[in-house]
């Protein structure tokens, strides 16, 4: 059965919001703080030229060790 937001108490409701905006703050700040790290950005530029050089390896290639 299907749930719909009208079967949701007011107090379920709030919670629900409630968390939702919690999270999305807490990934918020954390993606503030990745991107301030000088270290993380270069990391990133790193991977992406890697990945332009065909530097990679593809997930199968690692499972089979």
């Amino acid at each position: 059965m299907e749930m719909k937001v009208k079967d949701l108490t007011v107090g379920e409701l709030k919670s629900l919001i409630s968390d939702t905006i919690k999270e999305s703050l807490e990934d918020l700040v954390e993606d503030i703080v990745a991107l301030s790290s000088e270290e993380y950005l270069r990391s990133i530029e790193e991977a992406r030229t890697d990945y332009k050089k065909g530097r990679i390896k593809y997930l199968e290639e690692i499972s089979d060790v």
